[in-house]
């Protein structure tokens, strides 16, 4: 393409205004302006991506049980029914946990109501027949349960069996020996009569007015999540139950994680009979009976897969709660068992499909609201045809430009030369390479970092400091030799999403004080979609300090658009910063006596901004990756136009279609534009998007160049 502008007379440059102050200052304008940057449809999209939205529905339905039952049931909503609920309810929950970690496996046990009965008698005949204390007997209790969980585990996970079919089969015979137990012991185990303390803290203690039971549960909801979603195992048995062939192939012990999830199961089983035993103090061959089912519904209600490898301990609980508070909810109506059954299968069809159709949808709602655009303002674009006398007139002085490295390098975004004359730049395979020698004949990859390195400097002691896309903030030593400086910084506490993380640092320069300056230049998109940022057009970016000495990194300006390059300016106190959409730089007081302080050093340029760099003569490089038009200026004032654009035309074909122009200004200290380089239609240096002044030479890069440019200044 050929560049192409309005024929407008040029606006004079202007000094700085302070601060970043909207062009429109009606009052209509105004409201205009605060109305796109108030977005509620963005605070929808990162509230539906957080992970813990994704029980939406088994929450909502759980929270319509508590209220229905609290307005129908007489007595439900009463601290003395809550109390008895919570401790059914811990008991309950303690299985659809095993159960729970059972499924996220990839397995299904359909005897672990069989397992809570045979342990809850197993407890009461260690007590009664055996004459044993009352801990080891719990002890001895919970081991029971765990051997009878391993049987399950070592015929499913080493003799290859099917689940479903072999804790059918051991779900018959643990009900057998119950029943076995009962016909023998029933007379030892119809009433006990414990008076241990232990036993009776087990049954009836409170721990600041909650059940000890219930407080039981809690720890191990909290233990529970930690090591599923903190630790090597926990990861171990997710990457089973996803794809136990691609889990064998990673190296994991899949035989080990199965054991272990049904030794689990088995474990918690045994718990929850400890408690039902010292609560009621009985046993007998009912107890358990057909509670697979309910535990089953419960956990599949919660959100836990039956084809494995999703699910949380808490989506376990919340089933659990939902299935309890839902029985005792219409106990307490008088409804029969019959009805609870019936109304248990139409709660399960109805929460599972919906639930299904929220895991289907969520995604699709997240996609299509998470681009919000905002109102974007221009001035006047100016006249930069050759004749229209304006200081950004084309020419075309890169045209001749030597290639470095030509088909060699693949995007480099910056370029850096070092005091031996050494050129260094970055490249799409996450490699540093170095040009040297005659003519920059010998190419040699200095380092490899991964993700895509940006911006680069080099700081006192010659270490390479290096923005990576995706990684953070790296030095490389002289030797090549790398290592991470940073990877995150202080959280923007007053926004649902995370933003500790660096997505996108982007330019970098060191001050003489020795702290390293970058920015952010998105906290919202990754490098994959950072030109997503241009459609939304929001303050998505921050600038970024990291202080050597002390190791810390903080955020320090935040809300900037777009920051993309970063320059310590000549007068060592303060920073410009270069932000792409607004095509405006920033100057920022470090230091001195303007600290803090924050205005507009340049406004209005024809072109989208990237790096900065200091020219040898005081004056500063500024790299322009494309260029304005007026349907730019035009989509960037309608909002709604860019979302409805988006989802119907590639981005590059209305609304960047001038990204293939390459050209570099030269600016005073005063903000004035000194001169300008061209390569009109990008025809050998592409999407500039950095420069750097060595030895009488401009040395260009550019992220979709495949050469590094080299011009002789006069």
């Amino acid at each position: 393409m050929t560049a192409t502008a309005p024929t407008r007379p040029a606006p004079p440059r202007r000094r700085p205004a302070e601060r970043n102050i909207p062009r429109q200052e009606t009052l209509r304008g105004r409201l205009r302006h605060l109305r796109y940057r108030a977005s509620p449809q963005q605070v929808f999209a990162e509230l539906f991506e957080k992970r813990w939205m994704e029980p939406a529905i088994p929450v909502a339905l759980l929270a319509g049980v508590i209220v229905f039952f609290s307005i129908a049931a007489p007595g439900f909503a009463s601290s003395a029914n809550l109390l008895s609920t919570a401790a059914e309810l811990a008991e309950m929950s303690l299985i659809c946990l095993g159960m729970a970690v059972v499924m996220i496996s990839g397995g299904i046990d359909l005897s672990v109501g069989a397992m809570f009965g045979l342990t809850n008698m197993v407890a009461i005949l260690l007590i009664t027949v055996g004459g044993v204390p009352v801990v080891p007997a719990i002890l001895l209790t919970v081991v029971a349960g765990a051997v009878l969980g391993s049987l399950n585990g070592v015929i499913v996970a080493y003799l290859k069996a099917r689940p479903f079919l072999t804790t059918l089969v051991t779900l018959i015979i643990f009900r057998g020996v119950l029943n076995l137990l009962d016909l023998h012991f029933s007379a030892q185990t119809a009433s006990v009569f414990v008076t241990d303390p232990v036993w009776e803290w087990f049954g009836s203690g409170k721990v600041a007015g909650l059940p000890f039971s219930f407080v039981t549960l809690l720890v191990v909801l909290v233990l529970g999540h930690v090591v599923l979603s903190r630790s090597r195992l926990g990861w171990h048995v997710t990457a089973v139950g996803a794809s136990r062939r691609a889990a064998r192939h990673a190296g994991i012990r899949v035989e080990r994680v199965l054991l272990f999830s049904y030794v689990a199961a088995g474990a918690l089983c045994a718990v929850a009979g400890v408690f039902y035993a010292a609560r009621l103090s009985s046993a007998s061959a009912r107890v358990g009976e057909g509670f697979e089912l309910n535990v089953l519904t419960a956990v599949i209600l919660g959100g836990i897969s039956l084809a494995g490898g999703k699910g949380t301990v808490w989506r376990a609980f919340i089933g659990a709660a939902t299935i309890s508070l839902l029985g005792k909810g219409l106990l307490l109506m008088d409804v029969g068992g019959e009805v609870l059954q019936t109304v248990l299968a139409v709660v399960l069809i109805v929460a599972v499909g919906l639930d299904t159709k929220w895991g289907k949808n969520r995604g699709k709602a997240i996609q299509k609201t998470y681009v919000n655009p905002t109102l974007l303002e221009y001035g006047p674009l100016e006249d930069i045809r050759p004749g229209s006398g304006s200081p950004f007139e084309i020419n075309d002085r890169l045209r001749d430009a030597e290639a470095i490295g030509l088909g060699q390098v693949e995007g480099p975004e910056d370029v850096i030369v070092d005091d031996q004359g050494r050129v260094y730049c970055g490249t799409r395979q996450g490699w540093i390479l170095r040009f040297s020698g005659p003519d920059f004949g010998t190419r040699e990859v200095f380092a490899r970092i991964g993700g895509h390195p940006l911006g680069m400097a080099f700081d006192a002691e010659r270490n390479l400091i290096v923005c990576v896309g995706g990684m953070g903030l790296y030095a490389v030593s002289p030797d090549g030799k790398h290592r991470k400086l940073s990877d995150e910084t202080d959280r923007t506490w007053s926004r649902l999403r995370d933003d500790s993380r660096l997505r996108m640092a982007d330019d970098v320069d060191i001050t003489p004080d020795g702290r390293i300056w970058f920015s952010e230049a998105t906290t919202r998109f990754d490098m994959a979609d950072w030109i997503l940022d241009g459609v939304e057009g929001r303050p998505n970016g921050r600038l970024v300090c990291h202080d050597p000495k002390t190791g810390r990194t903080r955020t320090v300006l935040r809300d900037l658009v777009f920051p993309n390059g970063v320059c310590g300016a000549h007068d060592g106190e303060s920073l410009l910063i270069a932000q792409t959409w607004l095509c405006r730089i920033l100057r920022y007081w470090h230091s001195g006596p303007n600290r803090g302080r924050l205005e507009i050093f340049m406004d209005n340029f024809p072109g989208y901004l990237d790096n900065i760099n200091r020219a040898s003569d005081g004056t500063y490089w500024v790299a322009l990756n494309g260029m304005r038009s007026p349907a730019y200026d035009l989509a960037m004032r309608m909002p709604k136009f860019r979302r409805r654009m988006m989802k119907r035309i590639p981005r590059d074909e209305w609304l960047y279609p001038s990204m293939n122009h390459g050209c570099v200004v030269k600016v005073s200290e005063a903000g004035e534009v000194l001169e300008t380089f061209w390569d009109p239609g990008g025809e050998k240096h592409a999407t500039i998007t950095s420069m750097r002044e060595h030895d009488g030479h401009l040395y260009i890069g550019g992220l979709e160049n495949n050469r590094v440019g080299r011009v002789r200044l006069s």
